[in-house]
Formats: C-alpha cells, sequence, structure tokens
C-alpha cells in the first residue's frame, strides 16, 4: 500500500497567519505534539527571515529526533546556508528551497527571466545538496505557471537532485481537475520523475485546499503539505486533520495509509488554538466544536439508535470523547427523554409530551437548552425568579496582598441569622467563591465565568453570568454591579438558589414516588 507522507507547515506557513505568531517556546511545545501526533516532516520555521525563527528551528532540531526537521529558504545561497546552519544538529534534516516561476511573479516580482528563473532553480538544489541529501525544490505560484515552462523548471530541478518536488497553489488558484492534469503532465513529461516525490502544498483562498490536495493524491503525489486547523496566509492552507481523515475515512477511493496517529488529533487542535488565540469556527471539519454535535430530532433519533446513521466517523476516531446531542428547538422527543433520563428521571408518555411541548416554547426563545430548563419545565414553571434560600448580606475583599487576595462574606439561609466565613484565592472572586463554598450545604463547582459592560463609560455597569455544577447539575445565574466582585457573588448566589429551588421541587416529586433522581 503507497503511503502519503504528512509535511506539516504550522510553524512556518501557518504562522504567516495575522495574529498567529507564536515564541520560540510555542513553537518547540507545538513541535513536539506534532512529534506525538505522527507527522512525517515538520518544517519548523524560516531562519533567515529573523533570529527568533532561527533559533526556534535550531532548538527544534536539537530536541524533536524522529521527524524530519525542514527550513525553508529561498534559491538563494545566503538563505540556504542560514538553513543549513539552523539544522546542523537535527538528526533528519531537509533543507527547503523556492522560486517562483509564473510570469506574474518574474516579471512583477523576481524581475527575471524564465531562463534564469531555470538557472536559478538548479543553482539553489545543487547547493542545498552540500548540506544534506534531501532536498526539496518548491515552484512558487506553480498553479498559474505556464503548464509547459514549470515541466521545464522541474526537469532542471530533478536533474539538479532534488528528492522533493512541490507544485503549490501558492495563492489558492486552481480547481481538483485542472490540478490533477497539471500533476499527470508533469509525470508524462519529466524524466526521472519517478524517483522523487511529488508535493502537494495548497491554499484556501477558493476553499478547495482540500479537495485541490486530494485531487493532487490521486494523480500520483506522495506528499501533502498542511497545516492544524488550515491556519495560513490569507483564507489559510489545507487542513491536515481533514486530508487525513479524508484518506482514513474514503480508503476505498484513497487506498493510501499515513503515519498519522488520529485520536491526538483532537489534542494538537486545541494545543494551536491555545498557543494562537484563534479557534477553528464551530462548523469546521473534524475539529470545530459542532464536528460531533447534532441537534435535528430525526438526527438525534438515528444517533440514539445507531451511530453510524449520521456519523462517518467516531468522536474517538480524532481524540473527542464522545458525540453531543444538543437539545434546540430542532430536536425531538427521543433526545429530549434521553437527557432527562441522564438526569434521572424516567418520563412517561404523558409527562414527555407536556414537557416537549413547553421545551419548544422555550427552544424558540433561547439558544441553549440547560438542565436548569429543564427541571423548570418538568415542574411546569420558570427558574428565572427563584426565591431566595440564600441572601448575601456582606462583602469585603482585600487584593493586591501578597501571597493570595482575600474575602470575608456573610449570608443568611431562609431569612435566619447571616453567618460568616472568610477565604483566600489566587484572586478576589476565586476567595469570595472560597468563602461562600464554606457556607452553602452543597459542592458547588464553577465551570465558566463571563463579564460583560452592560454601560458605556467609566461607572459601566459589568454583568457577570456564571456557570456552576451542583451534584452534576448545571445552573447558571447571573448578577450585575459596578463592582464586579459584587456581581459576580451575585451571579454565583442566583445560580445556587436555582439549585436549592430545584432540590425543593425534587423532593415534592420523590414524595409522590412519580420520578427517580439519579446520583
Amino acid at each position: 500500500m503507497d503511503r502519503i507522507l504528512v509535511f506539516d507547515t504550522t510553524l512556518r506557513d501557518g504562522e504567516q497567519s495575522p495574529g498567529a505568531t507564536m515564541t520560540p517556546a510555542e513553537k518547540l511545545r507545538m513541535a513536539h505534539q506534532l512529534d506525538a501526533l505522527g507527522v512525517d516532516i515538520i518544517e519548523a520555521g524560516f531562519p533567515i527571515s529573523s533570529p527568533d525563527d532561527f533559533g526556534s528551528v535550531q532548538q527544534i532540531a536539537r530536541e524533536v529526533r524522529r521527524p524530519v526537521i525542514a527550513a525553508l529558504a529561498r534559491a538563494t545561497q545566503i538563505d540556504i546556508d542560514r538553513a543549513a546552519e539552523a539544522l546542523e544538529y537535527a538528526e533528519r534534516a531537509r533543507l527547503h528551497t523556492f522560486l517562483a516561476t509564473s510570469d506574474i511573479h518574474l516579471t512583477h516580482k523576481l524581475k527575471i527571466s524564465r531562463a534564469e528563473c531555470i538557472d536559478r532553480a538548479a543553482a539553489a538544489v545543487r547547493h542545498a545538496l552540500k548540506y544534506t541529501d534531501d532536498v526539496e525544490f518548491s515552484a512558487e505560484d506553480a498553479m498559474r505557471t505556464d503548464p509547459a515552462f514549470l515541466c521545464q523548471v522541474v526537469q532542471a530541478a530533478v536533474d539538479a537532485g532534488a528528492t522533493t518536488i512541490n507544485i503549490p497553489d501558492t495563492v489558492g488558484y486552481t480547481y481538483p481537475s485542472e490540478y490533477r492534469r497539471v500533476i499527470e503532465q508533469l509525470f508524462s513529461t519529466v524524466t526521472g520523475i519517478e524517483k522523487v516525490v511529488i508535493s502537494v502544498h495548497c491554499h484556501n483562498d477558493l476553499g478547495l485546499a482540500v479537495a485541490n490536495s486530494l485531487a493532487a493524491v490521486e494523480a500520483g503525489a506522495r506528499q501533502v503539505e498542511c497545516t492544524i486547523n488550515g491556519i495560513g496566509e490569507r483564507a489559510g492552507n489545507a487542513a491536515l486533520e481533514e486530508i487525513v481523515m479524508s484518506l482514513k475515512v474514503r480508503h476505498d477511493a484513497f487506498p493510501f495509509a499515513t503515519s498519522i496517529n488520529t485520536p491526538e488529533i483532537h489534542r494538537t487542535s486545541q494545543l494551536l488554538s491555545y498557543i494562537t488565540g484563534i479557534h477553528p469556527q464551530p462548523n469546521k471539519a473534524i475539529v470545530g466544536k459542532n464536528a460531533f454535535a447534532h441537534e435535528a430530532g430525526i438526527h438525534q433519533d438515528g444517533m440514539i439508535k445507531d451511530r453510524t446513521t449520521y456519523e462517518i466517523m467516531t468522536p474517538e476516531m480524532v481524540g473527542v470523547s464522545d458525540s453531543q446531542l444538543v437539545l434546540g428547538k430542532h430536536s425531538g422527543r427521543n433526545a429530549l427523554a434521553r437527557r432527562f433520563r441522564e438526569l434521572g428521571y424516567e418520563l412517561d408518555v404523558e409527562d414527555l409530551d407536556r414537557a416537549y411541548k413547553l421545551f419548544k416554547l422555550l427552544a424558540d426563545q433561547k439558544k441553549t437548552i440547560l438542565d436548569e430548563d429543564l427541571i423548570s419545565i418538568l415542574h411546569h414553571g420558570t427558574m428565572e425568579d427563584v426565591p431566595e434560600t440564600f441572601k448575601l448580606h456582606e462583602l469585603r475583599v482585600v487584593c493586591g496582598k501578597l501571597p493570595h487576595a482575600e474575602a470575608a462574606l456573610g449570608i443568611s439561609e431562609n431569612g435566619g441569622t447571616p453567618r460568616s466565613s472568610t477565604a483566600d484565592g489566587d484572586g478576589p472572586i476565586a476567595a469570595a467563591f472560597a468563602a461562600y463554598q464554606k457556607l452553602v450545604p452543597f459542592r458547588v463547582e464553577l465551570d465558566e465565568l463571563q463579564v460583560h459592560s452592560a454601560t458605556p463609560g467609566q461607572d459601566a455597569v459589568g454583568e457577570v453570568t456564571v456557570r456552576v455544577r451542583v451534584n452534576g447539575v448545571t445552573f447558571t445565574g447571573r448578577g450585575a454591579s459596578p463592582d464586579i466582585v459584587v456581581g459576580a457573588v451575585r451571579a454565583l448566589l442566583h445560580a445556587v438558589n436555582k439549585a436549592a429551588s430545584a432540590r425543593v421541587l425534587e423532593a415534592r416529586q420523590l414524595e409522590k414516588a412519580s420520578y427517580l433522581w439519579g446520583v
């Protein structure tokens, strides 16, 4: 079985994505994760571009030993020398040199003739071979290059000794059948091309990067150049995870293997998002947060019966824990019954019908249906204005004091005498929450805290929303105050009062023996 080499350029082309700049330490951390993912080649950077990039390539070459470590260089001696220096300690090094070949670039950017382009390409490959026997040549803007001339440049690079020839769609201009024809023409025209690896490097300006890469593989390419999450210049590069999973899921159409350890895909995507702050859009294939989420009732019903009805791969294949059945206005009775069952309520047909009608009404009004909403629906009520079981009487915080902030809190329960507690924490909100935890009779786990400015100006009112889990059930709370710490405590009180109200409702149901609460 033929093997497709995965050349990851997240640290080079991916980092050129606006806002995606990484520190040397972040690049090294990412390189180690790419190693765990199983990529064959890591393009660690462009050493001539800056001292930082040189240092990053050098450090990665020293520490990441399994994959081939590649460094990019223009087709000039000074670039190639600098790249070779950065790769000096690599276990397996590749010099990747490139030169534009389209008339647009030759005329307007390089201001050289076609003949000079051919000479420079061959000279660059020969010079790189003085340092390593693994040399890749890229014909920049290949897909806007006259095909006959492209064949001449590739022939010169092959004759000079290049071991990999890359045919990049630098500006995302081509389409699959055109790309396939160009690759096929190279195979039929260039002497000795069967001895080198043909690589493809596609950009996504027309949204065709992955489709073009797969078309090239069909035509005989055996290396794909790609990035995690598809990050890169302008609209990005071909996404590694999409190419790899296309080859895996459609093995009938693409009988090729890769070295990728696919359960590491999600972890790698998440690490890159954490480092760069650039997260995939929710509907992004493979790694988007909705990639394995189902809301439509028909889909949810199928998933409950057999997940293959609406999933062509399991989430576990890419390192995601499980599929999600998201409750929303398109959800059906089966999904609703399943979630109630997970919460400990086994509904009969009559109760499910009633709950479903209320659920649909609520789903038309809000995007996300939480556990507290379902409990409210079940008991005919709304949890928006719940009894104030716990009431705030006093809050004092001291922050800016090492090693921890301190908080003193006073609350009452059911109108009783206020009780007080003190605690410290990493910040004033953490300290206040720790003091609060000492005063309530159940464990409260904070999942999320968001702060928004409700009014303009220096004296703006801050709105705080928290999401907490009480005994495994999710509740949200909201609070507002010009003092964010006060707003956060009010939001926490709101959520805990909802939990207290739910416990009362639960007790009533237990008395009726209509439902069982699951622990």
